[in-house]
């Protein structure tokens, strides 16, 4: 007798624990304050903002009431673009495992305006989506994935309903053991290939790798980069990648105390060691401050 299948991730985070590994808490490209409260009444609020190399300070204020009782969440955000955004989620309330969602943009001062409405259904065995771009084509996007004793099959679509063709199509398959993870994606209609892996080697580390084949680029070869992440204690941590364009990135993230987190990112293009030019900076620095009450 089989045991009960538990639920698969969803397309988009199939290969997560790789991507989250080489990708997040690297912070070496910006200097960045996020604030988060939350009231009594399941209300929080966030601040956010961030300054970019260029000298951009781009960022938001959002504001999310969260029911869980009746499956209801609704989110705000105004950002320093002067971007509207709304989003309206429902889970649980139709029907077990189904969750509709509504995402809306719209740029005042231009008159652009987005609206995209999402639907997801998860049972055992199978995690399925479908969005449909309202104001885009309109295009209808869904994908499925399919998990049977760690095994994971996906494929998603893409269909513009003006032009009444097919856009998009990716597939992917994979595996997720017990404390180790790979993944193989083939995406933008099969022209480009993605090859991941997650290792939690022990309590304290964690390795993971990914490479990137595009068939349509102007340069040939493989893309890879690797990474590890070490636990220093229960506040600390800190990680570190390189890529074979000899990039090296650093990052160190401490709790400071409850509600309070600061992380700080380096990266060194080691083929340029003795560059130092500020116009054209061949390594970078940057950090984040996190307050969350």
């Amino acid at each position: 007798m089989s045991l009960p299948q538990p639920v698969p991730p969803s397309w988009k985070d199939l290969g997560k624990s790789s991507n989250d590994l080489l990708n997040k808490d690297y912070y070496y490209q910006t200097a960045g304050l996020e604030v988060k409260t939350k009231t009594p009444s399941n209300v929080t609020f966030k601040a956010a903002g961030t300054k970019s190399g260029s000298g951009i300070i781009a960022g938001d204020i959002e504001g999310k009431y969260v029911d869980k009782k009746n499956g209801f969440t609704l989110t705000q955000a105004w950002t320093t673009t002067n971007a509207l955004r709304s989003q309206i989620e429902l889970e649980n309330v139709i029907a077990k495992g189904l969750k509709l969602d509504l995402t809306t943009s719209l740029l005042p001062e231009k008159g652009t305006k987005t609206a995209l409405f999402n639907t997801a259904y998860k049972l055992p065995g199978v995690h399925t989506r479908a969005a449909l771009d309202v104001f885009k084509g309109p295009t209808f996007t869904a994908d499925t994935v399919f998990g049977r004793d760690g095994f994971l099959v996906g494929a998603e679509t893409s269909y513009n309903v003006t032009e009444g063709k097919v856009t998009r199509y990716a597939a992917a398959i994979g595996y997720n053991g017990l404390d180790y993870a790979v993944t193989l994606h083939g995406l933008n209609n099969f022209k480009t290939f993605h090859a991941s892996y997650y290792h939690r080697v022990s309590q304290d580390v964690e390795a993971g790798a990914k490479a990137v084949y595009d068939t349509s680029a102007t340069q040939g070869g493989v893309a890879i980069e690797v990474g590890t992440k070490t636990y220093l204690d229960q506040a600390a941590y800190i990680k570190a990648k390189i890529n074979n364009a000899g990039v090296l990135a650093l990052g160190y993230t401490q709790a400071l105390r409850p509600g309070v987190k600061a992380a700080f990112g380096l990266a060194l293009d080691t083929q340029k060691l003795n560059d130092v030019s500020p116009a054209s900076p061949s390594h970078k620095v940057g950090f984040q401050f996190t307050f969350e009450s």
